[in-house]
C-alpha cells in the first residue's frame, strides 16, 4: 500500500504482493532455527550451573595431621601404615591412612631409636645411664603396654622374625659387630630362647638356607673363623677360616644368595663368593679398584672411584660397567645409582639393575626416604632456595612428576603410601595427604 499527495487529494495506491515479499515471511512453514541450536544452548547452560555449584578441586598436597615435637623428639613409620612419634615426653601411635591417635604413653626419657618389629615398638634411648640399665625397651605395637626390657640392643635379620638381643661395637651399616652373648628372644615376654657366646669380637649377619628353609645367622669371629648358626635352636651349622680382610659394617655382602668377600691376596685385593650353607668358595675375581660390594638385585655391584661395575653373583662374570657412578642403593624393589660415594647428595636416577641402564633421570633431586609402592618422593630447592619443590618418581618416568611445593623450613621427611611426613623449622611434624593428578 502506498500513499501520495497531490496538493489536497489524496490517492491510495495498493501495491498487493506483487511486490515480491512472499505471504511465508508473514507466515513461515519451516524452522528459522537450526536443529542443533536449542540442544547446544541447554547443554552450555547445564555446564555453567555444574561448574558454579562444584566444589573446587583438592590440594595435590594437603595437612592431615599436625604435632608439636622437640629438636630431640624422633618419629618412625611402620609397614602398618602407622606414625610412631616422640612428642615432648610421650610416645603415640596414628593411623596414617586418617590422622587418627591409636594410643598415648608418657615416655621419660629422649629416644635414640624407634623402630617396630614382631608386634612390637622397639625403643632405645639416647642414655642408658650407665649399666645394668635397659638399653632397649619393647612396647606392644597395638596397645603401646611395656612387654620386656634387654639390656643391649634388639635387632632382627631381613626374612626373619626372630628378634636377637646383641650386646653391639659401635658400627654402621648392614651388618652389626658385636661382641659377648648373642641371645634370641622371645618376641612375647623377651625370654631368652638361646644363646651363642663371642669370645671377642665379631661381624654378625644374616645369610640364606637352603631352598626354602630361611635365613641363618653367620658370624665371622676377630680370628677370621666363619660359623653358621640355626635361628631357631642356635646350633652351629657350618664353619670355615675366611682369608684376612676388613670385616665391617658391609664386609662380607650378600648377593643373588651367595656370601661376598672383598679381601687380600696374593696379587692384590679380591672378591671371593661362598655358598652361605656350605662355607666352601665358588669363585674368585679381582677386585679391580672396588672398595664396596652391594646387593644389587639380580647382580651384585662393585663399588669403586672410577665408577660401579654389575657382576653375576653366580659366576662373577662382568655384565656391565658405568664410569659415572659412584655407589648404588637397593630402595623397596627398586635401584638407585649416585654420582657421589655417600649417595643421597647426587642421583643418578632410578636404574635397572639387570642391564645398568637407567629408567628415570634423577639428577638434580635428593631422595626423601621411604616408598610409596613403587614410587619414590624426590625434592629440590626452587628460587634460590626460597621454596621447595616435592615430586614423584617411577620406573618408566623419564624424570620426576612435580606435585607441589612445601612451605619454606621443611625438611627431614619421610614417605609412606598417600603420606609424606616432615618436620619444620617451626617444631612441628605434619603428616601430609597427596594425590597424584592424571
Amino acid at each position: 500500500m502506498a500513499a501520495e499527495t497531490f496538493g489536497e487529494n489524496t490517492i491510495v495506491i495498493d501495491l498487493g504482493l506483487d511486490r515480491g515479499e512472499p505471504e511465508t515471511y508473514a507466515r513461515p512453514t519451516r524452522r528459522t532455527v537450526a536443529p542443533w541450536f536449542a540442544p547446544v544452548l541447554i547443554a552450555l547452560l547445564v555446564l555453567v550451573v555444574a561448574g558454579g555449584s562444584a566444589a573446587p578441586p583438592a590440594p595435590a598436597l594437603s595437612p592431615l595431621l599436625t604435632l608439636r615435637v622437640g629438636p630431640a623428639d624422633t618419629y618412625a613409620l611402620t609397614d602398618n601404615n602407622e606414625l610412631l612419634a616422640q612428642t615432648q615426653g610421650t610416645l603415640a601411635a596414628y593411623d596414617l591412612a586418617t590422622g587418627t591417635e591409636r594410643w598415648q604413653i608418657a615416655s621419660d626419657r629422649p629416644t635414640y631409636r624407634l623402630r617396630a618389629a614382631n608386634g612390637l615398638v622397639l625403643m632405645r634411648p639416647w642414655t642408658s645411664y650407665g649399666p645394668g640399665r635397659p638399653n632397649t625397651t619393647a612396647l606392644s605395637l597395638a596397645t603401646g603396654l611395656t612387654r620386656w626390657r634387654h639390656d643391649g640392643t634388639v635387632m632382627n635379620l631381613t626374612g626373619s622374625d626372630a628378634l636377637l638381643g646383641v650386646f653391639a661395637v659401635r658400627s654402621g651399616g648392614t651388618n652389626r659387630r658385636v661382641q659377648g652373648p648373642v641371645q634370641s628372644l622371645q618376641p612375647v615376654d623377651g625370654t631368652v630362647l638361646w644363646e651363642v657366646q663371642v669370645p671377642g669380637t665379631a661381624v654378625l649377619l644374616g645369610v640364606p638356607g637352603p631352598g626354602d628353609a630361611g635365613p641363618r645367622m653367620m658370624l665371622v669371629h676377630d680370628n677370621r673363623t666363619a660359623a653358621v648358626h640355626d635361628l631357631a635352636t642356635g646350633q652351629k651349622l657350618a664353619s670355615a677360616e675366611l682369608p684376612a680382610a676388613n670385616y665391617g659394617p658391609e664386609n662380607p655382602a650378600v648377593s643373588g644368595g651367595v656370601v661376598l668377600l672383598r679381601h687380600l691376596g696374593r696379587y692384590g685385593v679380591m672378591i671371593s663368593a661362598y655358598d652361605p650353607v656350605t662355607l666352601q668358595r665358588l669363585w674368585q675375581r679381582s677386585a679391580d679398584t672396588a672398595y664396596e660390594v652391594r646387593d644389587c638385585g639380580p647382580v651384585a655391584c662393585l663399588n669403586s672411584p672410577d665408577g660401579v661395575r654389575g657382576i653375576d653373583p653366580a659366576t662373577g662374570a662382568e655384565r656391565w660397567y658405568r664410569a659415572g657412578w659412584r655407589g648404588v642403593e637397593q630402595r623397596g624393589a627398586m635401584t638407585l645409582a649416585y654420582g657421589t660415594a655417600n649417595g643421597g647428595a647426587d642421583p643418578v636416577g632410578i636404574v635397572d639393575p639387570s642391564t645398568g641402564n637407567v629408567l628415570s633421570d634423577l639428577h638434580g633431586w635428593r631422595i626423601v626416604g621411604g616408598t610409596d609402592g613403587d614410587r619414590l618422593l624426590v625434592t629440590r630447592d626452587v628460587a634460590a632456595g626460597a621454596r621447595t619443590m616435592v615430586a614423584v618418581a617411577e620406573p618408566g618416568l623419564p624424570g620426576p612428576r612435580p606435585l607441589a611445593d612445601l612451605p619454606p623450613g621443611t625438611g627431614d621427611c619421610q614417605a609412606a603410601p598417600g603420606r609424606l611426613v616432615c618436620r619444620s623449622a617451626s617444631g612441628e611434624l605434619v603428616v601430609w595427604a597427596y594425590t597424584l593428578k592424571e
